[in-house]
């Protein structure tokens, strides 16, 4: 182990006190408040801050004994003071968090190198891991960062959830969780050593979970550690001796992990619910809009100063009655009720002095009767003072965000000071205005999906000398975005038509596709948006077109996928496939020619079986550099025994994405009267309608006639036939009756 200060607390909490109390997750983290000397000696206060999660009980009253380690004697420990951050308003305990701290005084004066803080207890609520009892262990190095830069002490990762998490079983796809390293450094989360969850795999980097298939029904248990490892070697100094902690280097998996700063535990539940008919976020699924921040979003807040956070959501077809809030236990919460599906979530919290210099995790979620919405979680960060924040001009283009900043509201700030999100990008000034350009894809740029807009956000933030003690200068802190309209969801009755999507990736920057309806087979004339929907008639031919555009110049498009669905939702269980893997499936398709960039081709109009009046196409799209041999626009069409698995992104590829266009509505066929005459060589109507119904009278007519033709035929020769056996018979009885004679 190296010879660096590690506090080992084992928390251990006996949540089932009473037969009713159970035990639904939780987290702890520590900061040190004040400055912490490089003295092996040094002797001071450590404060611990926790959460735990349940849904009857959570003012729980806990005795932390330090059980290893010289805690400085158990007589100066404080706490932990617990009270109820958050709990459902419906009498029905359907949720409950409580927040605790306490201190303890530690000192390096002593040979051990781990504190061990324990209560032990249980129980987890009924879950389907079999689970019980339950332990917190969280490491923290309480050494100081020497180099590079100024003594430091280290801060670990802050993480949360919301008391109960809700997913319907064919709905959960992935769940993010919250990984905020203070200092920046580089976070990994794991699933403790032998721990294994079936359809689940954890994304170390992203600290995300995947399902690989199908959950169980039922309450799933999650224990998750967070370690954090320095992007860089860095010098420590603490128990009576220096030493190192090295970056990670994951190159190679037969690297070994190097010892972590901290190692920071996250516990919850996941309620796997009974299947939804839709999983389309704002359907039943609550679907968060503008101004609802970003989850990852970091926000700042003031000793003694209103902090506020606003949230919008909507839902077609549930209501929205509640929110889940993990936060601070003096923070404020209010709903209103907007109508038309959307509520909006307000809530307020005053930071007292001491929140100073902590980093505040707040996660929120939407709940409906049915169903819950994504979690979204933001880290506040407390200050003595308000940051300083100037008037800004913003411009958006298509690929780009500039920022102009009046040096009149930043009196005295020197630009050399500031910089964006991403610390390589520099600001330039005039005598009157700080500035600043970027594209959608450089310095820190961060993509959020708004619900109705694509926002993408920066900010300009000011620094300090890295070997600096003291500061004299105001911190700064303006942030800004730019908002793109995306395509909306079409609904039965049509009312905005929008065929441009935009995209960006780290990799491949700022891309877009339109997917348009064309007239003709010369695709020059694109239907107008005022003819939505686009009507159609049976057999008739659709013409439709894909353009990519692309900030990098040689790129070729791949349209890997089309089916077709009665509804705007992609994931229906009712589709007919048109294009699939790149091949042609549907015979009436036919692909035009066009360049590396365009995809145009028509398919007979047709509608499904039943009720429906209505297709929707839904396309996967792919963009490649052109010349990579090993890209999946190369490849092409790939039959079932060639297909690959699921593919890691090489850097000149794009992922899929997916692109919509329709409805297309089936109408009746208009009959001419018996004085009307159209030429042979004549079109009626300039755009392709085809009416199922009429067409369907008319086979059924047509039917009709035939089979009572038939019939009639048949009696016809049945009555003949049996005449003639009739008249044979008494022809015989004739003849033997004159024999007779």
């Amino acid at each position: 182990m190296d010879l660096g200060m590690l506090l080992l607390l084992v928390l251990s909490s006996a949540v089932c006190h009473s037969a009713e109390s159970t035990y639904y997750g939780g987290t702890v983290r520590c900061t040190v408040p004040g400055y912490m000397p490089p003295d092996s000696k040094w002797t001071g206060e450590v404060q611990f801050h926790y959460r735990e999660n349940g849904r009857d009980r959570c003012e729980q009253q806990f005795s932390w004994e330090c059980t290893s380690g010289y805690c400085n004697g158990s007589a100066n420990r404080q706490g932990p003071v617990v009270q109820t951050t958050d709990k459902d308003q419906s009498g029905q305990n359907l949720w409950c968090q409580s927040e605790g701290h306490f201190t303890r005084n530690f000192t390096r004066d002593q040979k051990t190198q781990s504190y061990t803080l324990s209560d032990s207890g249980c129980c987890w609520g009924s879950n389907v891991n079999g689970k019980t009892n339950w332990t917190i262990h969280t490491e923290v190095d309480l050494g100081l960062r020497v180099s590079p830069g100024p003594p430091t002490q280290n801060t670990p990762p802050v993480t949360a959830t919301v008391p109960t998490l809700r997913v319907p079983q064919n709905c959960f796809s992935t769940l993010p969780l919250l990984a905020y390293d203070p200092d920046g450094d580089d976070v990994r989360c794991h699933f403790p050593v032998n721990v294994a969850h079936p359809n689940i795999t954890l994304d170390r980097v992203q600290c995300t979970l995947h399902a690989t298939g199908l959950l169980a029904v039922g309450l799933h248990v999650f224990e998750v550690l967070l370690q954090d490892h320095p992007t860089i070697d860095v010098n420590m100094t603490g128990y009576k001796s220096n030493y190192t902690r090295k970056a990670l280097n994951e190159s190679y998996a037969s690297n070994p992990t190097p010892t972590p700063f901290s190692r920071v535990p996250l516990q919850f539940a996941v309620e796997i619910q009974p299947a939804l008919s839709n999983c389309l976020p704002g359907y039943i699924r609550p679907q968060f809009f503008t101004p609802t921040p970003s989850h990852g979003d970091v926000h700042h807040a003031a000793v003694g100063h209103l902090y506020q956070l606003e949230a919008r959501v909507k839902t077609a077809h549930a209501k929205t009655f509640d929110f889940q809030v993990s936060g601070p236990s003096n923070m404020t919460k209010k709903i209103r009720d907007e109508g038309f599906g959307v509520t909006r979530l307000f809530l307020g919290w005053i930071p007292q002095e001491r929140h100073l210099r902590q980093n505040i995790p707040i996660c929120f979620t939407a709940e409906t009767k049915e169903s819950q919405s994504e979690m979204r979680c933001v880290v506040v960060v407390v200050a003595k003072a308000l940051a300083l924040t100037g008037e800004a001009n913003v411009s958006c283009t298509e690929n780009r965000i500039s920022i102009a900043v009046s040096k009149a509201y930043l009196p005295g700030v020197d630009m050399k000071w500031l910089r964006l999100a991403d610390s390589s990008c520099s600001l330039t000034s005039n005598q009157t205005h700080i500035m600043g350009t970027m594209s959608l894809k450089t310095c820190g740029t961060k993509m959020e999906d708004a619900g109705d807009f694509m926002v993408f956000k920066n900010e300009i933030n000011s620094f300090d000398a890295v070997n600096a003690t003291i500061t004299r200068r105001n911190r700064i802190n303006i942030g800004f975005s730019c908002r793109y309209p995306k395509t909306v969801s079409i609904s039965n009755y049509y009312q905005i038509h929008s065929s441009n999507y935009m995209f960006t990736e780290s990799n491949f920057g700022s891309f877009g596709y339109t997917f348009e309806v064309f007239k003709d087979s010369k695709f020059t004339q694109k239907v107008d948006p005022s003819a939505y929907p686009v009507k159609v008639k049976l057999m008739d031919r659709l013409y439709m077109g894909i353009q990519a555009q692309a900030d990098l110049p040689k790129v070729q498009l791949l349209v890997e996928s089309c089916k077709a669905t009665p509804d705007d939702s992609a994931s229906s269980s009712l589709f007919y496939d048109l294009i699939e893997d790149g091949c042609l499936k549907d015979e009436t398709v036919k692909v035009y020619p066009g360049n590396r960039t365009q995809f145009y081709f028509e398919v007979q109009a047709f509608k499904f079986t039943g009720s429906y009046d209505q297709v929707f196409l839904t396309c996967t799209v792919i963009l490649c550099e052109v010349g990579n041999p090993n890209s999946r626009c190369d490849q092409g069409c790939l039959n079932k025994a060639s297909r690959r698995r699921r593919r890691d992104l090489p850097n000149g590829e794009t992922d899929r994405h997916y692109i919509t266009q329709g409805p297309f509505r089936v109408v009746r066929e208009t009959q001419p009267s018996a004085d009307q005459k159209t030429g042979a060589g004549e079109k009626t109507g300039a755009a392709p309608v085809v009416d199922v119904e009429a067409t369907y009278f008319l086979r059924s007519d047509m039917g009709t006639i035939v089979f009572a033709g038939l019939f009639i035929m048949t009696l016809i020769l049945l009555t003949v036939v049996v005449v003639y056996f009739l008249k044979k018979s008494r022809a015989e009885e004739h003849e033997a009756l004159i024999a007779y004679d």
